[in-house]
């Protein structure tokens, strides 16, 4: 990948990060460290690029849209075959004709495989919307944040969500390590962006003993939230994530959600409590 792409994921990755700072605020966050990332790639931009990239990011946080069989991932317009070409050689920065926003062709990313919904199916509601009784885990083996990832990544791809578990596990863990996914009431949501072809996937996974998500201070883990999200629904991820932590801020909720004996019980449980915080 050309290195200005390679810069322009980053920082916008970046960017979207301190976005999830600021609906689910931690203790020692790093907001101002982000803002100072962001501030200094930002400035090392080309003059061109760095006009067109705060100009984008004015209108809309998203900026870099991947090319996923020859759309525009964020408008879907279809991309002259000549363009998809370009983008892919990744010689220079291209923008798309319609949206303007910068192309970029994914390395090795996962790809969402699950069967899109009939448009004559009833509309689902809430959390039911992108997840199922089926990818609820109600006892994790996991010991450690990165089997505990591998786990719920490989329960979407044995359910037909996604076609690669082990692409997902590594952009997660590529995530995690700019800044840890753990918050506090022993609530973790992982994630991988950039996962195209469908709708925003969650799983879920409970751990009886709890587990070390990398900062002893907030306590053990309990409850795991994985989500696979399409670069188009990013938007709406801010929103689940801000319905998630409102929910599961109290304790009653976390209670009756970790005393799921099975999966069957998990999910009717989590479509319960969180009908008034996700929509």
């Amino acid at each position: 990948m050309h290195p200005l792409v390679n810069h322009l994921i980053q920082l916008q990755e970046l960017a979207l990060i301190r976005d999830e700072q600021r609906i689910a605020p931690r203790k020692g966050g790093r907001l101002e460290q982000l803002d100072e990332a962001i501030g200094r790639m930002t400035q090392q931009l080309p003059p061109n690029i760095r006009e067109q990239f705060v100009k984008l990011h004015k209108k809309d946080h998203i900026v870099m849209s991947p090319v996923a069989d020859g759309l525009c991932a964020l408008c879907s317009m279809r991309l002259p075959i000549s363009l998809v070409q370009a983008v892919r050689m990744a010689k220079a920065v291209h923008s798309c004709p319609n949206c303007a926003r910068l192309l970029y062709y994914p390395q090795a990313a996962p790809k969402w495989v699950g069967i899109q919904p009939r448009r004559t199916a009833p509309r689902k509601a809430g959390v039911s919307r992108f997840s199922s009784h089926t990818l609820m885990i109600p006892r994790l083996e996991a010991t450690n944040k990165e089997q505990a990832i591998r786990e719920l990544a490989d329960k979407m791809e044995e359910e037909g969500f996604v076609d690669s578990g082990s692409k997902l596990l590594e952009m997660a863990l590529r995530r995690e390590v700019i800044l840890s996914t753990g918050l506090d009431h022993g609530l973790a949501i992982p994630h991988a962006r950039g996962v195209e072809g469908g709708g925003l996937t969650l799983a879920c996974g409970l751990s009886r003993k709890g587990l070390d998500w990398g900062n002893q201070s907030r306590g053990a883990t309990r409850i795991v939230f994985f989500l696979a999200i399409p670069t188009a629904a990013s938007a709406f991820y801010l929103k689940l994530l801000a319905g998630l932590m409102e929910t599961f801020m109290h304790a009653e909720a976390r209670k009756v959600f970790l005393a799921s004996k099975d999966a069957e019980a998990m999910w009717k449980t989590l479509c319960k409590i969180t009908r008034a915080t996700i929509k």
